[in-house]
């Protein structure tokens, strides 16, 4: 383990490969703009290629809302049930998850698994990455799960809907902490999606998620603590995260859980909801 009881160790992992309490996932997925050899990166091809032994693949597209008209919207506990317990994975198991390029989507699998219920569920730090530069085993292909039963405990409180994020950004009562790099927090640059406005919400705070770690590795909690400091942010008041597709913003609600803040709610329809739409008030630097 780490001295963060969020994060797991690559040796840590490696010794207990065949323990059969313990899941293993990968989360990798990658915005069309992240290419590998001039091509988008592909999560699942990525993972058929090689993983780490005994891992499955955790689908953020897959395993959301069927009908959803925004990307990977937080599944019904029903659908999620159905889905993660399909893939082998128990509420009841030790869950890490890790992603392709360090940190990055395997916060929103390690968020999604948690706000369901799942009580022990970590990210491999540095993910499959440090994996590879250890020279730790892996394997390719895909071989099928054997199904587990998870049971779902949905914790409401950790989401934050769209009504409930306009009257947080109407009422500036609650602290708005951005992860999209600063130039699509500004304005400076265009949203990745098409038909989605550049700019922020009104009073959110920039905390470009590419400040959180470290060649894929999260920064101690104290480094963490500064990051949220020069943002503005105030650590004693309540927080709720966002960023392009509720993705990134996962990764802050890693960061505040390991500083010790628990008062934070992620808003999953993010810039994806909200740029996209002609009601909501959008605020640019340019």
């Amino acid at each position: 383990m780490t001295s963060n009881p969020f994060l797991v160790e690559t040796h840590w992992l490696s010794t207990r490969l065949d323990d059969p309490n313990l899941s293993i996932v990968d989360a990798s997925w990658y915005l069309p703009t992240m290419l590998a050899d001039g091509e988008p990166r592909n999560g699942r091809a990525e993972f058929e290629s090689q993983h780490i032994p005994g891992a499955v693949f955790f689908d953020i597209d897959t395993i959301s809302e069927p009908g959803s008209d925004l990307p990977h919207t937080l599944a019904s506990p029903e659908i999620f049930a159905q889905m993660v317990g399909a893939l082998g994975v128990s509420d009841q198991d030790t869950i890490v998850v890790y992603d392709g390029m360090g940190l990055f989507s395997a916060a929103r699998a390690w968020w999604n698994l948690r706000v369901m219920g799942a009580k022990n569920v970590v990210v491999l730090n540095g993910g499959l990455p440090k994996w590879v530069a250890k020279n730790l085993p892996i394997e390719a292909g895909v071989t099928p799960p054997q199904p587990k039963k998870f049971n779902t405990s949905f914790n409401t409180d950790a989401v934050a809907s769209f009504e409930v994020m306009n009257e947080i950004v109407k009422a500036g009562t609650v602290q708005v902490a951005d992860a999209r790099p600063y130039a699509r927090f500004s304005g400076e640059a265009p949203e990745p999606r098409a038909g989605i406005r550049s700019g922020h919400m009104p009073g959110a705070s920039s905390v470009p998620f590419s400040d959180l770690a470290v060649d894929g590795q999260l920064r101690s909690a104290d480094e963490l603590k500064q990051v949220f400091e020069n943002a503005g942010v105030d650590l004693t008041k309540p927080i709720v995260t966002t960023c392009g597709s509720g993705v990134t913003a996962a990764a802050l609600s890693l960061a505040l859980e390991t500083v010790g803040h628990r008062d934070h709610t992620l808003y999953d329809g993010s810039w994806a909801q909200w740029g996209s739409r002609d009601d909501t008030k959008v605020v640019t630097d340019t």
